[in-house]
């Protein structure tokens, strides 16, 4: 799951222009937060947003895939962005406060 040091800047910078984000290193991958809240990660020099059944169809309408660690077996709760959608902020704030959202609603179902 390693990720470049410019890949990991420029994700961070184009996220920051939205809302401050946290980036931190974890399982050779970085995990994103906002508000407090793990919405995104970057694997592979990927970005992959948080998704439930809201969200996942816009990603999927794209060819989007999910975020897959372990293998075809193991879908998790992410998505891959869409490379366009990174470079444009405008687009970039409507996917990422979906993803915010997403994370939001999950934290209060486990608490």
């Amino acid at each position: 799951m390693a990720v470049s040091e410019s890949y990991r800047e420029f994700v961070l910078e184009q996220l920051g222009r939205v809302t401050p984000v946290i980036g931190k290193s974890m399982f050779g991958g970085v995990g994103i937060y906002a508000q407090r809240l793990f919405f995104a990660l970057i694997a592979e020099d990927r970005l992959y947003f948080k998704v439930n059944d809201t969200t996942r169809p816009d990603f999927e309408r794209l060819g989007m895939e999910p975020f897959r660690p372990f293998g075809e077996d193991s879908a998790m709760g992410y998505y891959e962005v869409p490379a366009d959608v990174v470079e444009d902020s405008l687009q970039l704030a409507t996917w990422m406060k979906k993803a915010i959202e997403v994370a939001s609603k999950a934290k209060g179902k486990k608490q």
